[in-house]
């Protein structure tokens, strides 16, 4: 049975890399709604329509197991999907605790996200949960999702902007940054040439991780696919960019999506 994976774009394809690593014989589907992204500045009530849309059309495909590669969706929907779907649903804030839990040492975490992501405090939450003595700080970055969609990742304004955001995170003495959008990980190298000193959380790789320890499935075709719900060349280049030009990408119509 397929594994299912669904961001609002393009970052979720740092999961769906991580993933195809861990499974090479697995079947795996990608749905980027690149028609409504991004999630991060909707409603609560919209982020959870469009994921159970999402988590709807990939069912139909027979997965046996959705991974949520978008931060926002998995900080509001992931109940919501857990019980319409009544198949395993993993989101990405777990393995990204899990994983900065284990990283810290002066336990001063920052979390950086979408406004949406950094409003439902997923993280700051379940951090605090597991030890009550960290020290969280939070930030929203909004113009990180747009910067990597655009492909400007490494160059001068991608630079200005990570200062511009980090830089007051920096001041506080964390010693961990959470990544808590699936785009951000496109931004790692050029916050880690600015910031070397920090252990960078790689939600992408921490939930590839967690899902490898939860779930075995049986050989099958090795197909991988990747769906859009919008052409978008940036899409392309990006989608070329993370994972190879080797994998198929097809348009859906929205419509097929909007049945909720």
């Amino acid at each position: 049975m397929p594994i299912g994976i669904f961001d609002s774009g393009v970052g979720g394809l740092t999961v769906f890399k991580e993933i195809a690593k861990e499974y090479p014989e697995t079947d795996i589907f990608y749905l980027g709604d690149t028609a409504r992204v991004p999630y991060g500045n909707k409603s609560k009530e919209t982020i959870i329509r469009y994921s159970l849309e999402c988590g709807d059309y990939l069912k139909s495909l027979n997965i046996d197991v959705l991974v949520i590669a978008c931060n926002t969706a998995s900080s509001y929907a992931l109940p919501a999907l857990r019980k319409y779907l009544n198949i395993p649903v993993i989101g990405v804030v777990l393995p990204g605790v899990k994983t900065a839990l284990e990283k810290t040492k002066n336990k001063k975490i920052g979390v950086i996200g979408t406004l949406a992501t950094i409003r439902s405090n997923s993280y700051k939450n379940l951090l605090l949960k597991e030890n009550h003595s960290l020290e969280i700080y939070q930030k929203p970055c909004p113009l990180f999702v747009p910067l990597v969609e655009e492909g400007m990742i490494d160059n001068h304004i991608a630079k200005i902007v990570v200062k511009e955001y980090l830089d007051e995170l920096v001041a506080k003495g964390i010693d961990t940054l959470i990544l808590g959008c699936t785009h951000y990980p496109l931004l790692k190298n050029t916050i880690k040439s600015l910031y070397p000193e920090l252990n960078i959380v790689d939600s992408s790789k921490a939930t590839a991780e967690f899902l490898k320890k939860i779930y075995h499935p049986k050989s099958e075709n090795s197909i991988k696919k990747i769906f859009i719900t919008d052409e978008n060349q940036n899409f392309i280049k990006l989608k070329n960019l993370v994972v190879g030009k080797d994998i198929p990408v097809e348009k859906l119509e929205l419509a097929k999506l909007c049945k909720l």
